[in-house]
């Protein structure tokens, strides 16, 4: 109750002091003033009192129900095998309290997801636990997971560090994730707040005429003090996206640790949101290397995995944010995927592909350029023409150097970028389709589109000749059908022991 009391006040500080504003407009005193703001307060006080007081929630021998509603009873029942994840999350009052909210991923996103906030971080500590038993349980009953993978969990019970971010690697962090978007929260400020100021702050004749008045002030200073003016400026928002940059990356990645638990991947990190996600080893489908121009020249890449879960907002599967190779390729390792790809003949789209696209951009081009043509503007008509032919064309050919894909030891590595290229690499035997598309000019020209069913992401290959999509389709699907799956989490787990026998 204390955590929403505080969190309502802060939410009613801008309706309180628009009735305070308000009243005194109408000439009212200030003990009405006062008396309406308590009538608000309490209205929300008795509010947020009755959700709380019907909240309730209960732990079952298959699921978990949460009931609520002030007016009417809403009953909602997840089963324990629905739960794809479990996250506990910390703001920055209920941590003051040593409270958690606690999501209860289902993979349905937005509100269908379960949450409950808040409560104790030992009793979140031990809903999440509860959850994990009772899945582990689920599967033994089902078959088991096999002696080896009991042997490497029990080596990892109390979690190995795989990664941590420590101030000077946030701060470089930082530096990589330039930003203005403090202007963009300034401007919302400015909107919510514009009530204060006894002018409109959206009018442009306003602005307009400040700006001029600023610009003869500027003029009055010369070719030095213009050129001086200037580069303070630059300088001054040089130096806000660098600080907003900084500050959101260590607001969001402080103390950013990894750990191999044996329940999977325990991500923990945040300065004034504190979030603690655990990903399960063997719900990881894929995983999703990426870097950026720059950062790529310093050799600095992102992982991320793709799993069963929801991934969103602060729950996202986001492990390694900021880190070389030689730190990311033994993540991915621990999950089964190897992102070695030294040696790889990699395939690219058929040119036809890149041709038809251009073909049908320039063709839409020549009927706006006819429309030109038929208002005595030919002129006009041939410079769209041309100049949108141009584009899709230097476009398209681009693009063509963009796309690439590979199979490789069972795995399906997929490209794009070229200048920053980003990297999707699943295990064949984790893809759940296969699918072959086809439009009427694609079959007339022998390509198609692959889509892969993949759980928790997408997975597509664009302009692929139509034999080597059958060739890889048919590769996939006898891979699939040979993969003996009550076994396939011994085989999830089995990159762990060995790389803890090597070390």
């Amino acid at each position: 109750m204390a955590v929403s009391a505080v969190d309502m006040l802060r939410q009613m500080v801008l309706p309180i002091v628009a009735v305070v504003i308000g009243t005194q407009n109408f000439g009212m005193t200030v003990g009405v003033t006062a008396a309406i703001a308590a009538t608000v307060l309490v209205v929300a006080v008795g509010s947020t009192w009755l959700r709380w007081s019907r909240l309730k929630y209960f732990i079952g021998e298959t699921d978990i129900r949460v009931e609520s509603g002030i007016v009417s009873l809403a009953k909602r029942s997840v089963p324990y095998e629905r739960i794809q994840d479990v996250s506990l999350e910390q703001k920055l009052i209920p941590r003051l309290f040593g409270l958690v909210e606690v999501r209860f991923e289902t993979g349905a996103g937005g509100k269908d997801e379960l949450h409950l906030a808040y409560v104790s971080e030992g009793e979140g500590a031990r809903l999440r636990e509860l959850v994990r038993r009772r899945q582990e349980e689920d599967e033994a009953a089902a078959g088991g997971e096999g002696e080896v993978a009991e042997e490497a969990r029990a080596r990892v019970e109390e979690g190995e560090l795989l990664f941590a971010m420590g101030p000077k690697r946030i701060f470089t962090f930082g530096l990589f994730e330039f930003s203005l978007v403090v202007f963009a929260v300034l401007a919302g400020l400015a909107q919510q707040l514009e009530f204060f100021v006894d002018f409109d702050i959206w009018d442009l004749d306003l602005w307009r005429d400040i700006a001029g008045q600023g610009s003869d002030r500027i003029s009055s200073l010369g070719r030095m003090g213009q050129v001086l003016g200037a580069v303070a400026g630059l300088v001054s928002l040089v130096f806000v996206g660098f600080a907003t940059g900084l500050a959101r990356t260590a607001a969001r990645e402080w103390d950013f640790r990894l750990t191999r638990t044996a329940k999977g991947f325990r991500r923990r990190r945040g300065l004034f949101t504190r979030t603690d996600v655990l990903m399960p080893a063997h719900r990881v489908q894929a995983a999703s290397l990426g870097t950026g121009v720059i950062r790529r020249i310093f050799g600095w890449h992102s992982l991320k995995f793709v799993s069963l879960a929801q991934d969103s907002g602060a729950a996202n599967h986001v492990v390694a944010p900021f880190a070389t190779r030689e730190e990311i390729d033994p993540i991915a390792a621990e999950a089964g995927i190897d992102l070695s790809m030294d040696g790889l003949q990699w395939l690219q789209p058929s040119p036809s592909y890149w041709l038809d696209r251009t073909l049908v951009v320039s063709a839409f081009a020549a009927i706006v350029a006819g429309g030109w043509w038929i208002f005595d503007r030919p002129l006009v008509g041939a410079a769209i023409f041309l100049g949108v032919t141009a584009i899709a064309a230097i476009a398209n050919g681009l693009a063509s150097l963009r796309y690439r894909h590979v199979t490789n030891e069972g795995q399906l590595f997929i490209r794009t970028g070229f200048l920053s290229p980003d990297y999707i690499v699943a295990p064949q035997v984790r893809l759940q389709s296969v699918e072959i598309a086809q439009g009427p000019l694609a079959r007339l020209r022998g390509y198609c589109e692959v889509h892969f069913g993949l759980p928790g992401g997408r997975m597509h290959i664009h302009g692929v000749p139509v034999g080597e999509a059958r060739m890889l389709r048919d590769s996939i699907l006898q891979r699939i059908a040979h993969t003996d799956y009550s076994r396939l989490d011994d085989q999830k787990i089995r990159p762990l022991s060995n790389l803890l026998t090597t070390t």
